[in-house]
């Protein structure tokens, strides 16, 4: 069974943009006094490195949003009657989508489908659909077989049930899998550049490549940021989506 979330507050969530910032103008500072040569300053140049940013969002929202809409109503319908027998086999598949390395899952459906976005897309949906599915069918599962029967007893159709008590009840648990999945989606998107896929990945490779430490640290700085503040933004999504009879 999958974890209750952490309970969050505005509080704790006031401290984390602060260090980004401060991570954000440290890095600046750092960049003012480094000695870039002609090919960092190429890499970094001519909108490279807003366009790999630009990139690594698109491809952390679209995947996330195929996710979204292929996770929660799976992870719904298997809670339903006779399909409840194909849990095991569904959250078999999904493991197996997470526990492939994802350069290898990668690697393989760049040789199906090609070079290109769908490929790493596809791949980011697949690795992170997991999280979604398990806390939605936990969270489903989870939800006191009482209070249904009385939902029921006070003449609620089962579209009525599902809508107005078990997904509220289960928000909590389904938003906590959102949040991990986007957070993993960020980590995976670097390696979209593999692919052919674009992202802060390709800063990253650019460093390595080449040995040139700025481009590395700045590719990097701005993909820990970036999840971190993806999270953080899950956070707040969290705290304002989940019902107000759970937020004591």
């Amino acid at each position: 069974m999958a974890p209750r979330p952490a309970r969050i507050t505005w509080q704790k969530l006031t401290v984390l943009p602060a260090a980004l910032v401060a991570v954000l103008l440290a890095t600046w500072l750092w960049f003012l006094q480094a000695d870039l040569d002609a090919l960092s300053r190429n890499a970094l140049s001519g909108g490279q490195v807003s366009k790999a940013l630009w990139q690594h969002i698109q491809l952390t929202v679209i995947s996330t949003f195929f996710v979204l809409i292929i996770a929660i109503p799976l992870g719904i319908l298997l809670t339903r009657g006779a399909f409840s027998r194909a849990t095991p086999v569904a959250m078999a598949f999904a493991n197996m989508g997470q526990a492939t390395p994802a350069i290898g899952l990668l690697a393989l459906l760049v040789i199906w489908l090609g070079i290109g976005r769908r490929a790493a897309l596809i791949g980011m949906i697949i690795y992170a659909i997991l999280p979604v599915l398990s806390n939605t069918i936990t969270g489903l599962k989870a939800n006191d077989p009482t209070l249904l029967e009385a939902a029921r007893g006070i003449g609620m159709s089962p579209l009525g049930v599902l809508r107005r008590v078990e997904l509220p009840l289960a928000v909590p648990l389904i938003l906590a899998g959102v949040r991990t999945a986007l957070v993993l989606n960020v980590g995976t998107a670097t390696l979209a550049v593999f692919g052919g896929g674009g992202g802060l990945g390709v800063l990253i490779t650019t460093g390595i490549t080449n040995q040139r430490m700025p481009v590395l640290v700045l590719g990097s700085i701005l993909t820990v940021v970036l999840a971190l503040l993806v999270d953080w933004l899950a956070s707040i999504a969290e705290l304002l989506l989940r019902p107000r009879g759970l937020q004591s």
